[in-house]
């Protein structure tokens, strides 16, 4: 009984703390959504003289709650969606007259219109929601052009809000994604290189499920990046981030690019389990480091320092993989190894090395760099007395 209670107990503290830290997260967003609404109100009702401007405080709040990085894009969608909606709607109206039927006609035509134009989602709904409001509320709403720039007014603030007045700190939230991300990666590197240890077919096969499941960590984290490119661009008063940012910004898609990688290189695993093939036990030291690496960028990355220890961990993973040709792999081990050698290349390119570069150091980590590069197809060695 005391250990369920204490079992509870420590889940209760864990949601609340995750609650918490979901509010810490979303609390930005939330003050900048209820500011552009009162102001978005204010601007239409205050000082244009709107009676009812119900379209402007609307149009403030789904500009700013539109998917991140894209949100010049969806205010266009937004207003472009309005227009549709309301044009649709009052035509219709004023032709067949309101009622169920009615209602359900106006939205298939204005959701086909949206759709026809080649409308993302938001102008979809957009147009869809606005004819619901046209063919509910006609005589309320005055005419459709007023409905019109009450959504341009609100679309307007919303980045003016967002932008300049109240633009989040894209550092923040940049950090806040890749943590999870890096984490998952780091942890499934880790387990990986345990079930090798082990000769642990489930194991693998536990870490994969979790890296697969790890991808939505990672498409936050590449929508944040696409976001603080798009917030330092347009908030002056996040220029001063443009440094700090560099890091993120350029080594993302390379980190997902090392998750691809891990996640062949798990699957080889299991197949070399399955096979019984001999796994040498440096593979899955290499692996290990790799995973170090991982968490050494992490925190690099989040001091704003050059991640110097992240790719020394990487590199010597390569050397410690390398030693697994001594002692002798089968194919899969050889596929193992050149996908430990492939990671490294990816977390190197994270890290900052450049392109060129970061193959050239795995080879020599490797000890390959005296070896002669494979002849190309096609070309023939010179004839016997030809020079």
């Amino acid at each position: 009984m005391t250990s369920a209670l204490a079992r509870l107990t420590t889940r209760s503290r864990t949601g609340v703390s995750a609650g918490l830290h979901r509010v810490r997260g979303g609390l930005m967003l939330a003050v900048q959504a209820g500011v552009a609404a009162g102001i978005a109100w204010f601007v239409a009702h205050d000082l244009i003289g709107r009676q009812t401007p119900f379209f402007a405080p609307i149009a403030a709040v789904i500009t700013l709650a539109s998917s991140v990085g894209q949100r010049a894009r969806r205010t266009i969608e937004l207003v472009v969606g309005v227009a549709i909606g309301i044009g649709i709607g009052d035509a219709l109206i004023l032709l067949i007259g309101t009622g169920p039927w009615q209602i359900g006609l106006v939205v298939l035509l204005a959701v086909l219109v949206a759709t026809a134009v080649g409308g993302g989602t938001p102008l979809v709904v957009q147009s869809a929601s606005s004819a619901v409001l046209v063919a509910t509320l006609t005589s309320t709403t005055g005419l459709p052009w007023t409905r019109f720039f009450d959504a341009l007014v609100g679309g307007g603030v919303g980045l003016i809000v967002m932008t300049v007045l109240l633009p989040l700190n894209p550092l923040s939230v940049v950090k806040r994604a890749a943590d999870p991300a890096l984490r998952a990666l780091a942890e499934g590197l880790r387990e990986i290189g345990t079930a090798v240890a082990a000769r642990d077919p489930e194991g693998a096969d536990l870490a994969l499920a979790r890296l697969r499941a790890a991808e939505t960590a990672f498409a936050a984290f590449s929508a944040a990046v696409t976001a603080a490119r798009e917030n330092v661009a347009f908030a002056p008063a996040r220029w001063r981030s443009r440094g700090a940012l560099a890091q993120y910004v350029d080594g993302a898609s390379q980190v997902t690019y090392a998750l691809r990688n891990v996640r062949v290189l798990i699957r080889r695993v299991g197949t070399a389990l399955g096979d019984e093939e001999k796994l040498p036990e440096v593979l899955a030291t290499a692996i290990g480091l790799l995973g170090d690496a991982v968490d050494l960028l992490r925190g690099e990355w989040a001091k704003g320092a050059e991640p110097i220890a992240a790719r020394e961990r990487a590199l010597r993973a390569v050397t410690e993989a390398a030693k697994a040709y001594d002692e002798g792999v089968g194919f899969s081990g050889g596929v193992v190894v050149a996908q430990i050698r492939s990671t490294a290349t990816d977390l190197l390119r994270a890290a900052g090395v450049d392109l060129a570069e970061a193959p050239r150091l795995v080879r020599r980590a490797a000890g390959w760099h005296n070896r002669p590069r494979a002849r190309r197809p096609g070309r023939r060695p010179p004839a016997p007395g030809h020079v």
